[in-house]
């Protein structure tokens, strides 16, 4: 017997809300088909297990077929069935009920009514109108004593039902693909979309006779029976073209929500390559989306792996991420387990550690700089590295430096270096008193910094090159000039002349006779000023265009190339003045053109006149 219908719905046509709003990537009909196929399955295995289900179970595959010629997708089960009178409650009245709901929320512009988990509404069957013309269903109970279900719907609010034979207990769910869906006929992007969505499902998924998935992938089994091959072997699988990974973390937590997963830390160089969108999120082995910054926070996306949570809310088309308390307690677990991890690989092998710290200091710095909590832990096994290469933790370093590196303020001077290279006088020249200096040019470590000034008690950072060494530590006892007051203005007045540029400040220093006769620094602060204008920081700086350059030119009293200066007559002094002048610039770098063209004249005149 053959009954129409029409499904009672009191606003125009679902489908068309379904297709254009809802899921706006059409390929996801497939997952959801395909998961609905799983789920009767599943629920079909745990009657079995329960004693509710006494028949012989089989072959529980799930079966996805295609006929271009008919054009036909067909997707098959050996799960629960329905009856004609469940195809009724599940199919037409609740699924729709809820679109309706939907519809009357989404008209009514409520944010919130997009928001809603999908299994709210059971809106995941009519994807299947996103590709199909027309869906058919042909379904049978594992109840005794019941028959086959023939359910037909072309899309409209009308749907015919009748029973049919069907020897074999499940569900058939027939699409007849659309004219606009062609590309959905050709199995090599069914197969693409089932590798991308169904990859790690729970049972069986066959399409052209090959199963294509993995039934019990590793983040679904307990740590204790995995080995190290069993991950990197599935980083692999996942990766294909990647390094190895550094270490993982397998995550598998059910109170007060449930998740499951394995994290792995990649290499990480010191360029900026965030790796975004590498960590995959499932529910329940079907595969959602890489777009996790919601659960995971936003340094942690530098990690491949997968999540696997049930808990984690998703809008109907299980497109996006809602941050939910649920997902903000599932981003503190996260970002807890990582820290622990480094915890625990920092204090079992300290040496194997810092072998790794290369490639896991930027990601340790970027999430000192981005979370509290995790600062607070890291701070004991963030590491930092001095220019002979030995690595330090924060209180180690402070505890090596804090006797020597006091300033007469009781201020612990850090002193660091962005390229030991090219600033490698400043660094001789503070390694000569005996201070030690660290490397610090990594892509963060101006804000890395800026972050330690702020937590470390009475401790600065000077980089080597912002002011003569005696300066930078300013201690109690200084060095005498040999020069009197007068001569100091004199020599003054002798380099300002040669140099002429208001953007270099001379001043007179009595540095030791072993310093360089000439210095040039760029104050810390005013370095800093301008390394956030350039980041496009620098507040309301911004607004009197770029700082001008301001360098210091500190001129050594006690060099004896001053005591010539002086002693030279006429043009002799000056250009004695500039020849050092000009050493200090080519010393940062910084004499170029036409001023390092003079130099280089001026020098092969001084020399043919000794």
């Amino acid at each position: 017997m053959q009954e129409k219908g029409s499904i009672s719905i009191h606003t125009e046509n679902i489908f068309p809300i379904i297709k254009k709003f809802l899921y706006s990537d059409h390929e996801i009909f497939l997952r959801e088909l395909v998961s609905n196929a799983v789920d009767a399955t599943q629920k079909l295995k745990s009657l079995g297990q329960l004693g509710e289900f006494k028949g012989e179970l089989g072959e529980l595959k799930v079966k996805v077929s295609v006929d271009k010629d008919a054009r036909t997708i067909t997707i098959s089960d050996r799960g629960l069935g329905m009856t004609a009178e469940e195809i009724k409650k599940y199919i037409n009245q609740i699924a729709f009920s809820g679109a309706t709901e939907f519809v009357e929320k989404y008209k009514e512009k409520d944010a919130a009514a997009k928001d809603q988990i999908i299994g709210q509404f059971g809106l995941g069957f009519y994807s299947a109108f996103m590709v199909a013309k027309e869906v058919e269903i042909f379904s049978k109970s594992y109840k005794d004593d019941t028959e086959g279900a023939h359910w037909v719907c072309d899309g409209s609010t009308e749907f015919s039902l009748e029973t049919t034979a069907k020897a074999d207990r499940g569900t058939d769910v027939v699409l007849h693909v659309a004219e606009d869906s062609d590309e959905f006929l050709e199995a090599a992007r069914l197969k693409g979309i089932l590798n991308k969505y169904c990859k790690f499902l729970p049972i069986e998924i066959e399409f052209e006779g090959t199963v294509i998935n993995q039934t019990a992938p590793i983040w679904t089994k307990q740590p204790s029976e995995l080995t190290d091959e069993d991950y990197t072997k599935f980083y692999q699988e996942l990766y294909p073209f990647s390094e190895p990974p550094l270490f993982w973390i397998h995550l598998n937590v059910d109170y007060p929500f449930n998740l499951t997963g394995i994290l792995y830390f990649p290499k990480v160089k010191d360029e900026l390559q965030f790796q975004r969108n590498k960590i995959q999120l499932y529910s329940r082995q079907v595969f959602i989306t890489d777009e996790v910054k919601d659960v995971v926070p936003e340094f942690l996306m530098l990690l491949h792996g997968v999540i696997d949570s049930p808990d984690i809310p998703l809008n109907v088309s299980r497109s996006f991420l809602q941050a939910d308390a649920a997902v903000r307690k599932i981003n503190t677990y996260i970002t807890k387990k990582v820290a622990d991890k480094l915890a625990e690989l920092y204090r079992k092998d300290r040496a194997g550690y810092e072998q790794k710290w290369s490639d896991i200091g930027l990601f340790v710095k970027y999430g000192m700089l981005s979370d509290d909590k995790f600062y607070e832990k890291a701070k004991d096994f963030a590491l930092v590295q001095n220019v002979a290469g030995k690595l330090f933790t924060l209180p180690e370093y402070q505890e090596f430096v804090q006797a020597n590196q006091k300033d007469k303020s009781e201020q612990t001077v850090v002193l660091y270096t962005t390229d030991a290279e090219a600033q490698h006088g400043f660094v001789q020249a503070a390694q000569d008193r005996g201070y030690d200096v660290l490397e610090l040019n990594g892509p963060l470590d101006s804000h890395f910094i800026g972050q330690l000034e702020q937590k470390l008690e009475k401790t600065t950072f000077k980089r080597v090159d912002a002011d003569t060494i005696g300066k930078l530590i300013e201690k109690e006892e200084s060095t005498e000039s040999v020069l009197s007051d007068d001569d100091k203005t004199k020599l003054q007045d002798v380099y300002k002349a040669a140099i002429s540029n208001e953007q270099m400040h001379v001043q007179v220093e009595a540095l030791s006779p072993q310093d360089a006769p000439v210095i040039i620094t760029l104050p810390e602060f005013m370095r800093r000023m301008k390394d956030m204008q350039r980041a496009g920081g620098g507040g309301g700086m911004q607004m009197f265009g770029s700082l001008p350059d301001s360098y210091t030119v500190s001129v050594n009293a006690n060099h004896p190339i001053a005591q010539r200066v002086l002693q030279a007559e006429g043009e002799a002094g000056s250009k004695l003045a500039r020849q050092a002048f000009d050493l200090a610039l080519l010393a940062q770098g910084m004499l170029k053109g036409e001023a390092l063209t003079a130099f280089v004249k001026r020098s092969a005149d001084l020399l043919a006149a000794e």
